[in-house]
């Protein structure tokens, strides 16, 4: 332990003024409780799905609503940390941890007592069971999409993505997770958690549970939004922005989160099959792909 005499007695490091441009211990809480607020949406969220049914629809809509609001923790907790330099490597494993909980194991519990079991059973109780298997099946693979785009997220360097743009810190390498819990999140609020009770609608669920894993562990574009608000002249249209984009949610939030995640799901997919046309364009005009 560093001692510093002054008048003839030791002072205590822990007592000392941090160094000039070194944070102070207290503000690496800070990220930490965004991280925790993360984490406790999740829980809630599967804590209502559990109780969601046909007649408490409710639970449903309270469960999507949480993993909407551990969206935005998410997207704080980094925000905190680049900010005010608190970022450190417990952060980063502990951020992990909660995005696994709340935007991997919470959607797919949600995804699956919302989307196969509250279908009544019909003439054929075997295609039902199927059904539902199919169900457990394609929500864990969620999950393991989840899971493994957070994992190459931690371990990669300089990820590059395979559509058009050059790499860096504007881009996501394919959609991250926060995103894809937020796809299921937000079809389940827009139906009010009403639950799907037909067998046709859950094979189109099926369809956009797969799509969504897909995409999260492609090597696809997503736009970051990570350049957003680092250059202080606009930060004020940025501020009045969000504050537009947050006024439609509270008037509409059905229909505005629903807009927002399936336009970013889509935004993906769009570039995507642009780069395609342009390459092939571009190898029949004999131009470098």
């Amino acid at each position: 332990m560093q001692e510093a005499q002054q008048g003839g007695s030791a002072v205590d490091e822990t007592h000392a003024a941090p160094a000039k441009g070194q944070p102070r211990r207290g503000l690496y809480v800070l990220p930490s409780l965004f991280t925790a607020a993360n984490i406790a949406a999740g829980f809630y969220a599967i804590t209502q799905s559990i109780q969601g049914s046909v007649t408490q629809q409710a639970y449903f809509d309270r469960a999507a609503l949480a993993i909407g609001v551990a969206v935005m923790c998410d997207g704080l907790d980094g925000q905190v940390a680049r900010r005010t330099n608190t970022t450190s490597a417990f952060g980063k494993e502990l951020d992990s941890l909660a995005d696994v909980i709340t935007f991997g194991v919470a959607p797919a519990v949600l995804a699956y007592i919302w989307g196969f079991r509250m279908i009544p059973i019909p003439a054929h109780p075997l295609m039902l069971d199927k059904l539902v298997s199919l169900g457990v099946a394609v929500c864990f693979l969620f999950l393991i999409c989840g899971a493994s785009r957070l994992a190459r997220f931690n371990v990669s360097v300089n990820p590059q993505p395979k559509n058009p743009g050059r790499p860096g810190r504007k881009y996501f390498v394919g959609m991250p997770i926060p995103a894809g819990a937020g796809v299921i999140a937000a079809v389940v609020h827009y139906f009010h958690g009403s639950p799907i009770d037909d067998w046709r609608m859950s094979l189109l669920w099926v369809g956009l549970i797969i799509g969504t894993g897909f995409l999260m562990v492609s090597s696809w574009r997503f736009w970051s939004g990570k350049e957003v608000g680092t250059d202080g002249k606009k930060t004020y249209r940025v501020f009045v922005l969000i504050a537009a984009i947050g006024t439609l949610i509270y008037l509409d939030s059905e229909d505005m989160l629903m807009l927002i995640a399936l336009g970013y799901l889509v935004s993906g997919v769009v570039a995507r099959l642009a780069y395609s046309w342009g390459r092939g364009r571009r190898r029949a005009a004999g131009l470098p792909a």
